[in-house]
């Protein structure tokens, strides 16, 4: 719920204002939770209209889907952050941050779902030798990527 109504806004612009992942809005969006976006006939693109959106931000605010279901949407609470428990060699479970964890997540989201963190070390220092300082998160994700898919 971060941007204003527009005149016209995507699907991915959509999710962002009610909160939501573009993966999420869409499961909801097949659910009939939210409405479905409209085409524009010269360029395909899907869109919200205003009052579209007025709809989304009121499904959202209301937790009633335009099919009629009750959803209940969760959100992070401010302040936590989230850790992935890694079990250690010993008995022992113990919780440690990945170094690339917003790469590995990109290159998760495209496909690669076994990538591991060591993958994702090597194919950096092949690509990068001189570090990473000055380079974009997306073209990092793109580059390792397409590392990752021609050494498989």
């Amino acid at each position: 719920m971060i941007e204003k109504i527009t005149s016209v806004v995507s699907v991915a612009g959509m999710a962002r204002m009610v909160g939501l992942s573009r993966q999420r809005f869409h499961q909801l969006m097949k659910q009939g939770v939210f409405p479905a976006p409209v085409y524009d006939v010269q360029t395909r693109r899907p869109h919200y209209t205003e009052e579209m959106q007025k709809v989304c931000m009121e499904v959202r605010e209301k937790n009633v889907g335009i099919n009629g279901r009750v959803v209940l949407f969760y959100a992070r609470r401010p302040g936590i952050v989230q850790q992935k428990q890694i079990k250690s060699h010993g008995s022992a479970s113990h919780t440690r941050p990945q170094r690339h964890s917003g790469l590995i997540d990109g290159l998760k989201g495209l496909g690669l779902t076994t990538v591991t963190e060591q993958q994702v070390e090597a194919a950096l220092k092949e690509l990068y030798p001189t570090g990473t300082a000055d380079v974009g998160e997306a073209e990092l994700v793109r580059t390792v990527f397409v590392r990752l898919m021609r050494r498989h």
